[in-house]
């Protein structure tokens, strides 16, 4: 069902998270729908192919080698990096088909128990987990893969050269460091007006996530290949210079949000108003903290042949994409209690390619050096620095 087999799980393992042989214990995290009625297809088979991991590691434990491979579930938080519920189960006769038939399917237990006593985790889950996971990771000491939307149409990302995908998210690490800004050019199709954005990258590190853990208290995606920062959030004596207009295509339709130290302030219409600009107006009046530049990221996969696949988890490692929403697991300081409740907290990025979003071009990206001459790092949707 998932397209990989017990070697090809074996060997993912032992690659993701190498070294640590004390690290003898591996959890698996699904979450289970709340309400039947929220549930589709693409989640029922990851739930499956969660089963047939744990399944297929449990028969090649002593190759990886792991003492015990457990399939945790718990009830779905229903948004993508809210907080994890403080329970869960060790399911241990198969997951049911929604949540409120998982205590009679295995031992009920506190995730911060789990996470006490589990070095290792993959997490092929319908709402993604890395801000929780980042967050507990670095508490806990425990390594974690986030897998969310993961499906058999990423299997091809698992297989490139990571070899050579580390070095250029490391080349992007090292440029982002040393930049003070960050300014992007945009070019919207039939609009001959300017579209850019200033981000302030001053007082932040930034990371890479090449889809290899060999250190401990670390979390990120898989698939993966990509660098990113947080642009600065105005938390010390200074605001934040983040600021322009950032376009968006969503379902045909294009809005630009208008940023003022690092925060979306106000949506405005490409053309005649629609149900996208309605909708964004109103999650941004309801939840400010949505409006955040949470990330600035650039994905590098795009260059090995890898498509979008509609989900998220591979899609943004295609290419420039920026998140809005929480940034507390990336260093950032918008966290959950930003949010008006946790159902509301959310970490979404706008991933700028054309097979996403065809009627946003990306012109430039150049990186400001505070001791050298600025360096275009990306045009016409291409990267110049590879």
């Amino acid at each position: 069902m998932s397209g990989l087999s017990e070697t090809d799980l074996v060997n993912l393992v032992r690659s993701v998270f190498p070294g640590y042989p004390e690290d003898r214990d591996l959890g698996i995290l699904v979450d289970v729908p709340r309400d039947p009625s929220r549930d589709n297809a693409g989640w029922r088979t990851r739930r499956a192919m969660a089963e047939e991991w744990a399944a297929h590691l449990k028969n090649g434990a002593r190759s990886v080698p792991l003492d015990f491979v457990r399939l945790i579930g718990y009830p779905d938080v229903g948004s993508n990096n809210a907080d994890l519920p403080e329970e869960c189960f060790l399911v241990e006769s198969g997951l049911p088909p929604d949540a409120s038939g998982l205590a009679g399917r295995g031992a009920r237990r506190a995730f911060e128990e789990v996470f006490r006593e589990t070095p290792l985790f993959l997490a092929p889950t319908e709402y993604s987990t890395t801000a929780p996971l980042k967050n507990a990771a670095l508490k806990h000491h425990f390594r974690a893969a986030t897998m969310p939307g993961f499906s058999e149409k990423m299997i091809p990302a698992l297989q490139v050269d990571y070899g050579e995908v580390g070095r250029r998210v490391s080349a992007l690490k090292d440029r982002l460091d040393r930049a003070e800004a960050a300014e992007i050019e945009f070019r919207l199709e039939g609009d001959d007006r300017p579209y850019g954005m200033t981000f302030d990258l001053r007082h932040r590190t930034a990371h890479e996530s090449s889809g290899r853990f060999p250190r401990k208290g670390a979390a990120g995606n898989l698939p993966s290949g990509e660098a990113y920062i947080v642009p600065y959030e105005g938390e010390k004596d200074e605001a934040s210079r983040t600021r322009g207009s950032l376009p968006v295509e969503v379902s045909g339709e294009t809005v630009v949000f208008s940023v003022e130290a690092n925060a979306a302030r106000a949506v405005m219409a490409v053309g005649e108003p629609g149900p996208v600009w309605r909708a964004e107006t109103d999650h941004l009046r309801r939840e400010p903290a949505y409006g955040n530049m949470a990330e600035l990221g650039f994905g590098v996969l795009g260059d090995f042949g890898i498509g979008p696949v509609g989900e998220i988890l591979l899609d943004e490692k295609l290419g420039l994409h920026i998140a809005f929403g929480r940034s507390d697991h990336f260093g950032g300081r918008t966290g959950p209690s930003a949010f008006s409740r946790p159902e509301e907290v959310i970490h979404l990025d706008r991933i700028y390619i054309p097979a996403t979003q065809p009627r946003v071009a990306v012109r430039s990206v150049t990186l400001i050096y505070p001791d050298g001459p600025a360096e275009v790092i990306m045009a016409e949707g291409r990267y110049r620095i590879f």
